[in-house]
C-alpha cells in the first residue's frame, strides 16, 4: 500500500548552511543597510563628479555598489535591495507576501536614509547654493526633464524592459546550486553588471534607475517636477519585474513533476534527487513562528 506524497513544501526543508537563515529583524537591517549603500553610490558619484566628465564612472560605480552590497549581504538577507527585485521573487514563488512587503518598507527606508546622508553633505559645500537643483541632475525623469528630451512612452517601455531583465539575471543566476557548478559569486557579479550596463544605457534617457527605491530618495529631495512624473519610475519596473517572476514562475511549474517525484519516498527516508535525505516539517511547528525566525519567506 503506497502513502500519500506529502505537499513540496513539507518535504524540501533546507539542509546544512540554508537551514539557520537569520530572522526577520537581521534581513531588514541588511536590506536596508544595502540599499542605502546603493543610493549613495548611485546618486553620490555623479552628484559631486565634474560636470562634463564621462558618464561611465557613475553606471560603473551605481554596478559595483550592488555587486558588493550582494557579497556582503546577500546570506543574511538573500540581497534584494530593490522592491522590483523583491516584486519578481513574490511572483516567482520565491519569497512569502509578508516578507516581501516587509522587505520592501526597508529598502524605501534605507534609500531615503542615504538620500538624507547626501542631502546634508551638499548643503556643507559653499559652492553649491541650491541642494534641490543639484539632485535634480541625477534625479529620473522624461520628457524636457531627460537629456535627450525622451517621451513617456520610452522612458516607460525602457524602465520595464531593464527592471524584467535585471530581475530575469537575478532569478536565474541566485537559483542556480553551487553543488551543479554553481558559484556563491555568480549573482552578485552578474546583477552588478548587468546593472551597470543599464545604468548606461538610461543615463542620457532620463537618468533611469531600474529601481523604485532610489527613484523615491532622489526625487524627494528634488525639484517638485520629480514627484510629479515619480509614478513612471514606480509603476515600469513593477510591471517587468512581475514579467520576470511570472516566467519563472512558469518554469518552475514546469518542474513540478520532477519534484513530486523525488519526494515520493520521503516516508521512507530514502534520499530525494538532490542527493539530500529528505525530511518532513515537524508536526508541532507554528508557520508564523518559522516566518520570524527566517525559515519560511
Amino acid at each position: 500500500m503506497s502513502s500519500p506524497v506529502p505537499a513540496p513544501h513539507d518535504v524540501l526543508v533546507p539542509s546544512g548552511p540554508e537551514a539557520a537563515r537569520p530572522g526577520l529583524l537581521p534581513r531588514l537591517g541588511a536590506e536596508a543597510f544595502g540599499t542605502l549603500f546603493i543610493v549613495v553610490a548611485g546618486l553620490g558619484v555623479p552628484l559631486f563628479t565634474i560636470p562634463d566628465s564621462s558618464p561611465l564612472p557613475a553606471a560603473l560605480a551605481a554596478g559595483l555598489a550592488v555587486t558588493a552590497a550582494m557579497l556582503a549581504f546577500a546570506h543574511v538577507s538573500g540581497g534584494h535591495f530593490n522592491p522590483a527585485i523583491t516584486l519578481g521573487h513574490l511572483v516567482a514563488g520565491r519569497i512569502r507576501a509578508g516578507a516581501a512587503a516587509a522587505y520592501v518598507g526597508a529598502q524605501l527606508a534605507g534609500g531615503l536614509a542615504g538620500a538624507v546622508a547626501l542631502h546634508g553633505i551638499l548643503r556643507t559645500l559653499p559652492g553649491i547654493a541650491d541642494s534641490r537643483t543639484a539632485f535634480d541632475t541625477v534625479t529620473a525623469g522624461f520628457g524636457e526633464h531627460s537629456i535627450i528630451q525622451a517621451p513617456l512612452a520610452a522612458v516607460l517601455l525602457l524602465e520595464m524592459l531593464g527592471a524584467a531583465i535585471v530581475v530575469a539575471v537575478f532569478l536565474g543566476t541566485s537559483g542556480r546550486d553551487t553543488r551543479d557548478g554553481g558559484s556563491r559569486s555568480a549573482a552578485p557579479v552578474a546583477v552588478g553588471l548587468t546593472f551597470a550596463v543599464l545604468l548606461q544605457l538610461g543615463q542620457s534617457v532620463g537618468n533611469l534607475p531600474f529601481n523604485p527605491a532610489r527613484a523615491v530618495a532622489s526625487a524627494v529631495f528634488s525639484s517638485g517636477w520629480a514627484v510629479g512624473q515619480l509614478w513612471v519610475f514606480l509603476a515600469a519596473p513593477l510591471l517587468g519585474a512581475a514579467i520576470a517572476g511570472l516566467v519563472f514562475r512558469s518554469i518552475g511549474a514546469a518542474g513540478t513533476g520532477a519534484v513530486a517525484g523525488a519526494v515520493v519516498q520521503a516516508g521512507t527516508g530514502e534520499a530525494n534527487e538532490a542527493g539530500d535525505p529528505a525530511e518532513t516539517a515537524e508536526p508541532g511547528s507554528s508557520e508564523a513562528q518559522e516566518f520570524f525566525d527566517g525559515k519560511r519567506g
